[in-house]
């Protein structure tokens, strides 16, 4: 311990022997320490909000309803292909009734569920994918293409990226 006092106490008259000189006519002047540049403005680093536990939470109820009343919209449109195929009518426009009205559904729960969100980018990202299931739900052209389950097939796989896409993106982490 003394050692390491001794060496603190050498090196402190060290630095005040270099801080002064002398000059020629044998005057001891004291050389000034360099003054450290204080910014004009303080600047202060706002941390960006921590949407992370209330993303999580929206992206679950997502997932649910993308899982199950999704799961729901694919059902009533076999339905509707079961009774086109038998050439019911009248029970297949019933049964397409019953499709857009779940994907309504669909879209409805996405922007509630969206509309609680705290990040600002998953609840525009919500509110378009929800706009874009009610836009679908109301397309009877896009029924109408729905004939077997292969026309299903390809109809869903163009149609549910542009659906989910706005916010899977958000919630894939």
């Amino acid at each position: 311990m003394r050692t390491a006092l001794l060496a603190g106490s050498l090196a402190c008259l060290l630095l005040t022997g270099t801080a002064c000189s002398s000059d020629d006519n044998g005057t001891e002047t004291i050389a000034e320490a360099p003054v450290a540049e204080t910014p004009s403005t303080a600047t202060t680093t706002v941390p960006a909000p921590d949407y992370y536990a209330n993303t999580r939470k929206v992206c679950a109820a997502l997932n649910k309803i993308f899982d199950a009343d999704v799961a729901e919209f694919g059902t009533a449109v076999g339905k509707m292909i079961a009774y086109k195929e038998a050439k019911q009518t009248a029970e297949a426009e019933q049964a397409r009734k019953a499709a857009s009205k779940e994907l309504k559904e669909v879209g409805a729960k996405v922007r509630k569920e969206t509309a609680a969100a705290a990040d600002p980018d998953l609840k525009q990202a919500g509110a378009i994918s929800a706009t874009k299931f009610s836009k679908s739900s109301t397309d009877k052209a896009l029924f109408d293409k729905i004939k077997t389950t292969k026309d299903l097939d390809r109809t869903l796989a163009a149609k549910m990226p542009d659906w989910m896409d706005p916010v899977a993106g958000l919630c894939a982490t």
